[in-house]
C-alpha cells in the first residue's frame, strides 16, 4: 500500500508548526505517522520554526548526493526534504510536512497520494501573532497579508483548518484528519 504525504501550508503565522506538533503529540506512537522535519539554509528562530540547517553550500552538495526526495527554492533560501520519506511511503506511512504552496504541483507529480492541510487564522490573529515574532515592520505585515492568495489544489483533497482560536480545536481537527488516513 502506497502512503500518503499530508503537505500543511498557510500563510506565516497561521501557526503551521504549533498544529503538526500537536498532532505529534495526541496520534499513536506506532510509526505510522511520520513527521518531516525540512532543511532549510536558515537558523530556526526560536520555538516558531521546526526545521535543521544546513549552509547553502552544504545543501547544494546534499542536493547533487541525491540526499533529498524534494527541494526547492524560496525567499531566497533552498528547502529540501530528506529521501527517508520516500521509505515510509512506500510502506504505507503518513507523511506530514510544513510545505510552500508553491512546490503542490511539485509533490503532486512526486508522489501518488497527496492531501493539502490548508491552516489559516483571521487576518487580525495573523497580524498580531507576526508582530509578536519581531521580525518585520507593522507596514510589511500589512503588505504580506495583502499578498494572500488562495491554496490552488487542483484534483488533491484541501482540509482547510482555522486556528483562530485555541490550538486544540485546530489541532483536534487536524489529528482527525490524519488518523482517518489510515482508516
Amino acid at each position: 500500500m502506497t502512503g500518503i504525504f499530508v503537505a500543511v501550508v498557510g500563510p506565516s503565522g497561521a501557526g503551521k508548526d504549533t498544529i503538526i506538533d500537536y498532532a505529534r503529540t495526541h496520534l499513536p506512537q506506532d510509526g505510522n505517522y511520520h513527521f518531516v522535519r525540512r532543511v532549510v539554509t536558515r537558523d530556526a528562530h526560536g520555538n516558531t520554526e521546526d526545521h535543521d540547517t544546513l549552509s547553502e553550500a552544504d545543501f547544494l552538495k546534499a542536493v547533487e548526493q541525491s540526499e533529498f526526495c524534494m527541494h526547492w527554492q524560496a525567499h531566497g533560501l533552498y528547502y529540501g526534504l530528506p529521501a527517508s520519506v520516500e521509505r515510509v511511503l512506500a510502506n504505507g506511512g503518513v507523511v506530514i510536512a510544513n510545505l510552500s504552496r508553491k512546490v503542490l504541483p511539485q509533490l503532486a507529480e512526486r508522489f501518488p497520494r497527496v492531501a493539502i492541510a490548508h491552516i489559516t487564522a483571521s487576518p487580525a490573529v495573523l497580524a498580531q501573532r507576526l508582530a509578536s515574532r519581531g521580525r518585520e515592520t507593522p507596514e510589511s505585515i500589512a503588505s504580506r497579508l495583502q499578498r494572500q492568495q488562495p491554496v490552488e489544489a487542483g484534483d488533491l483533497p484541501l482540509w482547510t483548518i482555522d486556528n483562530s482560536g485555541e490550538v486544540s480545536d485546530a489541532g483536534d481537527a487536524f489529528t482527525a484528519r490524519l488518523k482517518a488516513c489510515q482508516s
